[in-house]
């Protein structure tokens, strides 16, 4: 089993040093180890859904399940879609412990939500990752989304609340099942451990990526529930609806 390191430990040497490509080997151009052609060939995501970053062919929409149901979370931030090589950089980082490649994604998620502030998005009072459940943490020996909350936390000069929500009900993984099938499994799942710290507050709930957003609305409207402010969603990619 892995253990997850401490949050100030390094995975990477960053500073002060020359930084080579993860995806391709070449000397990067800056402090972040991937090259500005790499980068610019990553599957950003332009025109998706205004609350859930659902994919859609025109920008400034609002997908039919938030308007025929609107989701507890203010808006979800994502840059990329969950397409290659996204996916396969989250992959290794999340079941192969390649800390590196997660960090590499982290430090971009922040300078992509440092530039969504400066264009007037709210920052969030506090990051609250989205908690493993106890098994597969004993399995995998780490929390990829706590590790990116601490992270960005880091980057972006934010708290992070990492034991606030706890999962205490095991259920079985999420991948693989449908929306429906994904709601049910999460009924009762969770748990807040301290209502009061949330009372007004901006929230910025941390995962890797955001699939059917079932997690995402069960821990909001539990956060809501509680006296949140506002919750938001920040994750490093957004999947396509299954059929497509």
């Amino acid at each position: 089993m892995r253990c997850q390191p401490h949050d100030k430990q390094q995975v990477y040497i960053w500073l002060k040093n020359v930084q080579f490509c993860l995806l391709c080997d070449e000397r990067a151009e800056s402090s972040v180890p991937i090259c500005m052609a790499c980068e610019s060939e990553l599957p950003w995501l332009i025109d998706h859904c205004e609350r859930c970053a659902l994919p859609l062919p025109m920008s400034g929409l609002t997908c039919a399940q938030c308007t025929h149901r609107s989701p507890a979370f203010n808006e979800v931030v994502a840059p990329w879609l969950y397409d290659f090589p996204i996916d396969a950089l989250v992959t290794r980082f999340k079941h192969q412990g390649k800390w590196p490649m997660g960090r590499l994604l982290a430090e971009l998620l922040a300078q992509f939500l440092q530039h969504r502030f400066d264009e007037a998005l709210d920052r969030p009072d506090v990051l609250i990752p989205v908690p493993l459940a106890n098994k597969r943490m004993r399995q995998r020996g780490y929390n990829q989304a706590a590790m990116l909350a601490h992270w960005l936390g880091d980057e972006l000069h934010l708290p992070v609340d990492e034991h606030l929500i706890r999962r205490v009900k095991e259920t079985p993984a999420q991948q693989g099942l449908d929306a429906r099938a994904r709601k049910r499994n999460l009924r009762e799942a969770f748990a807040l451990m301290d209502p009061d710290r949330v009372i007004e507050k901006h929230v910025a709930l941390i995962d890797d990526v955001l699939t059917t957003g079932s997690t995402a609305d069960t821990l909001a409207r539990l956060l809501t529930q509680a006296g949140a402010r506002k919750v938001d969603v920040y994750c490093l990619a957004r999947t396509p609806k299954p059929e497509d």
